[in-house]
């Protein structure tokens, strides 16, 4: 009891007249005190339901879901539940204790991934890019602004890439063991077009086939040394010349362009000569062919024919030779309309055969007409 109570209890005991008014204020103070515990019941009747739906909603914000091209898994005081696949989560619903007990850490494994690299581009703005425009090119490069890449040949090119890529299953390198996956990757991409460069030459800004297979050769690499959990969907790049010099790359391309057609259009024509050469020389070998065939076909049959009469004129070469002699003639003379047969002389000296040319023509005198009987010739 402290002073002011003891005090007034003892003026209570000093003035006893004075108990009923003390009765009724005691009253009053155990209506004061039972209505005040009511309310404090009360009370805490409405923290308990509040605390309770606190809890409800607490426990309830646990539930998440996991999209079907994803993957999650629940960090429980900054690591892991297990070790293994088996702590991700796949498609469906799922309960992890709220924050700051569990972590749920979505991994996109079927969403596609896009990164940019303007490291060796030249200086330009977000907004100068979506509306088409450029910064107008200095006289040189400024290598405060400007990025720019070197070429093995001692060249200077701008070059950027974009890199589209997925997460390689099941994720969890990816998610766990770098703070910022993409910026290693930025740095990996950026690292295998400063390779590439190097090994070509300047004419990768006409052609730039040869940079960017070299250029994911290496990508890949160093994708496999560091880990990085990524598989490259696609690696687009584009190489052009600085932007000050741009004139002269256009002339010497102009000029390339030039020589490629005159080579072209020179190769058309030996093209040309040479199968005309071929086909003609095809054509001359199956006329020979053809030639061949044919006299080796006559000969054979002069063979069979002279093997078939070779019997004959050893029965009778004399009759033999007349035989043949006379059908010689009558071939020979079939269309010939003068014909003159000299025949040998008994004794087997050659005759003599004279030919009178450009003799004159024989003239033939008119008849004189008859006198008839009855004329008189005067």
């Amino acid at each position: 009891m402290n002073p002011d109570q003891i005090k007034q209890r003892a003026d209570k005991n000093q003035m006893p007249e004075n108990r009923p008014a003390e009765k009724e204020t005691s009253r009053a103070d155990d209506a004061s005190i039972q209505a005040l515990s009511e309310a404090l019941r009360s009370s805490f009747v409405i923290v308990k339901i509040v605390m309770v739906i606190l809890v409800l909603a607490f426990l309830g914000s646990g539930f998440f879901t996991v999209r079907t091209m994803e993957k999650a898994i629940i960090l429980r005081f900054g690591k892991p539940v297990s070790e293994d696949e088996r702590a991700l989560l796949g498609p469906g619903a799922h309960f992890a204790f709220p924050k700051p007990i569990d972590e749920v850490v979505k991994i996109p494994l079927g969403e596609v991934q896009t990164i940019r690299t303007d490291t060796g581009w030249y200086y330009t703005t977000p907004t100068m890019e979506a509306s088409g425009k450029e910064p107008p090119p200095g006289k040189t490069l400024s290598p405060e602004r400007d990025g720019y890449l070197m070429t093995g040949d001692g060249g200077i090119v701008h070059v950027r890439g974009v890199l589209k890529y997925r997460i390689a299953e099941p994720g969890l390198r990816y998610t766990l063991d770098f703070d910022s996956a993409t910026n290693h990757i930025r740095n990996a991409l950026d690292n295998a077009l400063l390779y590439a460069s190097l090994k070509s030459s300047i004419d990768i800004t006409r052609d730039t086939t040869v940079f960017r297979e070299l250029a994911l050769q290496r990508l890949n690499q160093l994708i496999e040394k560091q880990q990085l959990g990524i598989i490259v969907e696609q690696l687009a790049v584009q190489v052009i010349p600085p932007r000050q010099v741009k004139a002269d790359f256009d002339r010497v391309l102009e000029a390339e362009v030039k020589r490629s057609t005159a080579i072209n259009e020179a190769r058309q024509y030996e093209n040309e000569v040479i199968n005309r050469a071929k086909a003609e020389a095809v054509a001359r070998i199956n006329a020979a062919e053809a030639d061949k065939k044919a006299l080796v076909e006559m000969v054979s049959e002069d063979v069979r024919r002279f093997q078939s009469l070779l019997p004959e004129y050893k029965k009778n070469p004399q009759l033999f030779r007349e035989l043949r002699f006379a059908e010689t003639l009558r071939r020979i003379y079939t269309n010939s309309i003068d014909k003159i047969v000299i025949q040998e002389r008994e004794d087997g000296k050659p005759r003599e055969f004279r030919v009178l040319l450009n003799r004159a023509p024989e003239t033939t005198t008119p008849s004189q007409p008859t006198q008839k009987s009855g004329e008189h010739k005067h």
